[in-house]
C-alpha cells in the first residue's frame, strides 16, 4: 500500500469520525458470542433489544444454534463489508487476530472489552494490536475497557450490564459527558451525577487507549450540541498536543473541560502506571499547560462532582469573585481564614451597594464582603440584602450560609428567592447543620429554588473557589504562543552550558547580567577587573563544573590587582583537587552586585508537554521552602506579577522589615523574556537563573548565575 493510501487510513481510526461509528452505529457485531446466557456477549445484545437498536445485528461466535433467533457466523471474515461496530467479547488470545480480520472487512471501529495488555505489561502485544488496527483505518476502543452510554441517541453498550440509555429530546437542555480511562471510576461518577439529577450526555470509558484517546473524545464532545460539560478521568494524556488542542477549541466554544489526573505523587505515579500502563509524565507542566489551554483542573472525587453541577447550572462562568450572606459573625471569621487557603478573593462593594446593605442592617450591622447579616435582621430585609449583592457589579456571584433547618426555613428560602428575581448570576445556597434533617417542606422548597443547594460548606466553598479561579483564567490575556525570536543568539552545543556563555543568551534576550566578562589567563583577568573597577567576583567556567560553590570554584569580593592574581591561583587548585583533569574554560570576573532580594526564575521543555516557567525565591530557598509558582511560557507580565504575589513569601516583595520594595515590573520582564527563549529556541530544555537579584523599584534585576541546557 502506498503512503498516502496508508496515511488516509490511519486518519480514519481517528478524530470525530471515528468515534462517531462507535457512539453512532448504524449495525454492530458481537464478536466472541457465547451460547452460555449471562456472558458478556448476551449483555451486549441485551443491550442493544432493550435500547431498540434499529439497525443490523450480526453474532459471530461457536455456537451452531441460532442465539436470539440469530445464526451466528463463524468468523469475523464472514462479516458484510463495513460493519460500523465491532463489540470484542473476546479473551485477549483472540483480539489480534481478530482485529486483522476487521481490517480486511472494512469495520468501522472495534470496542475491545478485554485485560491483559499493556495494564500488565504486555506493551508489545498492545502495540501491535494498536498498529494493525492503525494501519488498517480500524477505530478501536481499549482494551481494558467496559464501554459507553450514549443518553442523546439512547444506546448503551457496557460488557457487566444491559440498561436502556435516555434519549435527548427537543428542548433538553445540554448536560455533563463523563469520559475516563478506568471504567470504576466513570461508574462512580455517573451514580453520583444520577443522585444529584444532572443529565448526562455521554458516559465512556477508554481504557488503555490503543485507539481511540481522551483527545479524540474531547474533540467529538466539542462538537456535540447537547454536551455543555466534558468530564475527564485521566491517568495518561497520550497525545498532549492533540489533547491541548481539542481543549483550545472547547475553551474558544465556551464549553469547560473539568480534569482530575492523579500523579502528584510518587506512588500515585506507580498506581497509575500498574492499572493502565500509564508512563505518567511530568505532572507539573501538565497541569500548567492544560490550565493555559482552558481546562479545569480539579485534586478530588468531590471536587469533580461539585464543580461539573456547577457548571452545569452556570456555563457562563464570571471573572469576578463571589459575595457572601450569612448569619453568623463566627462563620465570617472561618470562610476568612478557608478563602486564604484556597486563594479565593471577595471583592471590594461599591459605595452605592454599601448603602443599600446599610439600611437593611440593624444599627449595629456593618456592610462588607462577607456579609454577616446578623440575627437581628428584620423579617424581609434578606430578600433586600441578596438583591443589592446580586446587583453589585464587582459582584460575580454568590454564596448564601444560613441555618434554614427551623420552622422559619421555608419563609428565609422565600426571601432569598425574592431577592433573586431578575438575576443570571450564580447563586449557592448552604444549609449549616452538616447532615441534620431537613423539614420535608423545608428541603422541598431548597430543592426547587433558583439556586444550587448545598449541605456541606467546605464543599461548597472549594467549588466556588475553583469555578472563580477558572473565570479570571479564562477572561485572563495570554501571550503569543508564537513570538518573533531574539536576534544575536550565540550558538549553543548539546548539554548543559557553562554560566558565561548562558549569560551571553540571557544578554541577547534583554535580561541585565553583571557587567564583566570571561578571562581566559590572569592577565585578561587583570585587564577586565580594571576596566569594571573593583571589587569584583572572580567564577571559574566550564560546561561540566555545575557546583562551582561547593568546589570552591567561586572568590567574591576581591578588592585590588595582587588580590585577583591570588584568587586567581586559588580558583585553578581548587578545582584541580575538586575534580582532576578539569579543563576550564577560563574563569568569569564581574563587578560585584549590589544588594537585593534573590528570586529564582527556571523554564522546563517537558518532552509531552512543552514548556512551562517556574519562579520562586532563589539562592538555597528554593529547595528549601519549595514555595513556587508555575506559569505557561506565553504567559503576559501581569499574569507573572499576579502568580508572584500567590508566593508564600510574597510579602517579601514589597518591603519587608525596613527594605525597600522590588522591582516585580523587571522581573516580570525577565520571566516573560525567558519564555519568549523557550518558545523560540526548541533545542533548549531547561534555564535556570539562580539567584536573579530583584532590586528596588524602578532599578531592574541582574542575573548574578545561569545555566542553560540544551538538547
Amino acid at each position: 500500500m502506498n503512503e498516502a493510501a496508508n496515511a488516509g487510513l490511519s486518519a480514519q481510526a481517528r478524530g470525530p469520525g471515528a468515534v462517531a461509528k462507535v457512539m453512532r452505529p448504524k449495525s454492530v457485531a458481537i464478536i466472541g458470542m457465547s451460547a452460555r446466557p449471562g456472558t458478556t456477549g448476551h449483555n451486549i445484545l441485551n443491550g442493544l433489544k432493550v435500547n431498540k437498536f434499529a439497525g443490523d445485528i450480526y453474532l459471530v461466535g461457536r455456537s451452531s444454534d441460532p442465539i436470539d433467533g440469530r445464526t451466528l457466523l463463524a468468523s469475523p471474515l464472514d462479516l458484510p463489508e463495513g460493519v460500523d461496530l465491532a463489540v470484542f467479547t473476546l479473551p485477549a488470545a483472540g483480539v489480534k487476530e481478530a482485529v486483522a480480520a476487521c481490517v480486511q472487512r472494512k469495520v468501522g471501529a472495534a470496542l475491545v472489552f478485554a485485560a491483559g495488555f499493556a495494564e500488565t505489561g504486555q506493551h508489545d502485544v498492545q502495540a501491535e494490536v494498536a498498529r494493525t488496527a492503525r494501519e488498517g483505518g480500524l477505530a478501536i476502543v481499549g482494551p481494558n475497557c467496559l464501554g459507553f452510554t450514549n443518553n442523546v441517541d439512547g444506546l448503551t453498550l457496557h460488557m457487566l450490564f444491559a440498561i436502556a440509555a435516555r434519549r435527548w429530546a427537543p428542548g433538553d437542555k445540554p448536560g455533563v459527558a463523563f469520559v475516563g480511562q478506568s471504567g470504576g471510576m466513570i461508574g462512580h461518577l455517573q451514580r453520583a451525577a444520577d443522585a444529584r439529577h444532572m443529565a448526562i450526555s455521554y458516559s465512556i470509558t477508554t481504557g488503555n487507549e490503543a485507539g481511540l484517546d481522551l483527545a479524540d473524545f474531547t474533540e467529538y464532545l466539542v462538537e456535540d450540541p447537547q454536551t455543555a460539560v466534558i468530564v475527564l478521568y485521566a491517568e495518561q494524556i497520550r497525545r498532549p498536543r492533540e489533547f491541548m488542542a481539542a481543549c483550545e477549541r472547547a475553551r474558544a466554544a465556551n464549553k469547560p473541560v473539568v480534569l482530575l489526573h492523579p500523579g502528584r505523587s510518587a506512588k500515585a505515579r506507580a498506581a497509575a502506571a500498574s492499572h493502565t500502563g500509564a508512563l505518567v509524565g511530568d505532572h507539573g507542566a501538565m497541569l500548567t499547560n492544560a490550565a493555559n489551554a482552558g481546562v479545569l483542573v480539579v485534586e478530588s472525587l468531590d471536587e469533580v462532582m461539585d464543580v461539573s453541577e456547577l457548571l452545569t447550572h452556570y456555563p457562563e462562568v464570571p471573572s469576578q469573585g463571589p459575595a457572601v450572606l450569612t448569619a453568623s459573625g463566627a462563620f465570617v471569621a472561618l470562610i476568612n481564614d478557608a478563602a486564604e487557603t484556597l486563594g479565593l478573593e471577595f471583592p471590594a462593594l461599591t459605595p452605592a451597594s454599601m448603602e443599600k446593605l446599610r439600611a437593611a442592617l440593624p444599627a449595629f450591622g456593618t456592610p462588607s464582603n462577607p456579609l454577616d447579616v446578623t440575627a437581628g435582621v428584620a423579617p424581609g430585609n434578606n430578600s433586600i440584602l441578596t438583591k443589592a449583592l446580586l446587583d453589585d457589579p464587582n459582584v460575580g456571584s454568590l454564596y448564601i450560609s444560613y441555618p434554614i433547618a427551623g420552622p422559619k426555613g421555608i419563609t428565609v428560602i422565600g426571601e432569598f428567592v425574592k431577592g433573586m428575581v431578575g438575576n443570571t448570576k450564580p447563586v449557592l445556597v448552604v444549609a449549616l447543620g452538616d447532615t441534620s434533617p431537613l423539614a420535608p417542606e423545608v428541603q422541598a422548597a431548597a430543592d426547587a429554588g433558583p439556586f444550587m443547594f448545598h449541605r456541606s460548606s467546605d464543599r461548597c466553598l472549594k467549588a466556588i473557589a475553583h469555578y472563580s479561579a477558572y473565570g479570571k483564567l479564562l477572561a485572563r490575556k495570554r501571550g503569543d504562543t508564537h513570538p518573533a525570536p531574539f536576534s544575536g543568539l550565540p550558538v549553543l552545543g548539546r548539554g548543559a552550558q557553562p554560566e558565561w556563555l548562558g549569560k551571553k543568551v540571557l544578554a541577547a534576550a534583554g535580561i541585565r547580567v553583571p557587567e564583566g566578562g570571561l578571562a581566559r589567563t590572569v592577565e585578561e583577568a587583570v585587564a577586565t577587573a580594571s576596566r569594571i573597577g573593583y571589587p569584583v567576583a572572580v567564577k571559574a567556567q566550564a560546561a561540566a563544573l555545575s557546583h562551582k560553590t561547593e568546589a570552591g570554584g567561586v572568590i567574591l569580593n576581591v578588592r585590588d590587582e595582587t588580590a585577583l592574581r591570588g584568587a586567581w591561583e586559588t580558583l585553578q587548585q581548587n578545582i584541580a583537587r575538586a575534580q582532576p583533569g578539569l579543563a576550564l574554560d577560563g574563569a568569569l570576573v564581574e563587578t560585584m552586585a549590589a544588594k537585593g532580594l534573590e528570586l529564582m526564575v527556571g523554564a522546563k521543555r517537558d518532552p509531552a508537554w512543552g514548556p512551562v516557567l517556574l519562579l520562586g525565591l532563589g539562592g538555597i530557598w528554593v529547595e528549601a521552602l519549595g514555595d513556587v509558582r508555575l506559569v505557561p511560557a506565553n504567559a503576559t507580565e501581569a499574569t507573572v506579577i499576579e502568580e508572584l504575589q500567590k508566593l508564600r513569601t510574597a510579602k517579601l516583595l514589597k518591603g519587608f522589615r525596613g527594605a525597600p520594595a522590588v522591582d516585580v515590573e523587571a522581573v516580570a520582564r525577565t520571566v516573560t523574556a525567558i519564555g519568549r527563549l523557550m518558545l523560540t529556541v526548541p533545542s533548549i530544555v531547561e534555564v535556570d537563573v539562580n539567584p536573579l537579584v530583584a532590586l528596588p523599584s524602578g532599578q531592574g534585576v541582574l542575573a548574578l548565575d545561569a545555566l542553560i541546557v540544551t538538547q
